[in-house]
């Protein structure tokens, strides 16, 4: 094992932060607000663009709680 002590940091706990972790879950469990066929972009209908521009906010807010609690 290293001798280095910064291997290891402990998390810095930011509660509010993993609050946001939140956001995307109740985001798609609340079917009812994108349950749409439109508007469509390139053809794709409203219901499928939502979802998958979810996984891009969701992957920022993971990153985002990342850069806090480091």
């Amino acid at each position: 094992m290293s001798e280095r002590g910064d291997d290891h940091q402990p998390v810095r706990a930011v509660p509010w932060a993993r609050v946001l972790l939140l956001i995307p879950f109740v985001a798609m469990l609340w079917v009812s607000s994108y349950n749409f066929a439109q508007p469509t972009i390139a053809g794709i209908p409203f219901f499928y663009w939502y979802q998958l521009l979810w996984i891009l906010i969701g992957a920022a807010i993971i990153g985002f709680v990342y850069a806090l609690e480091r």
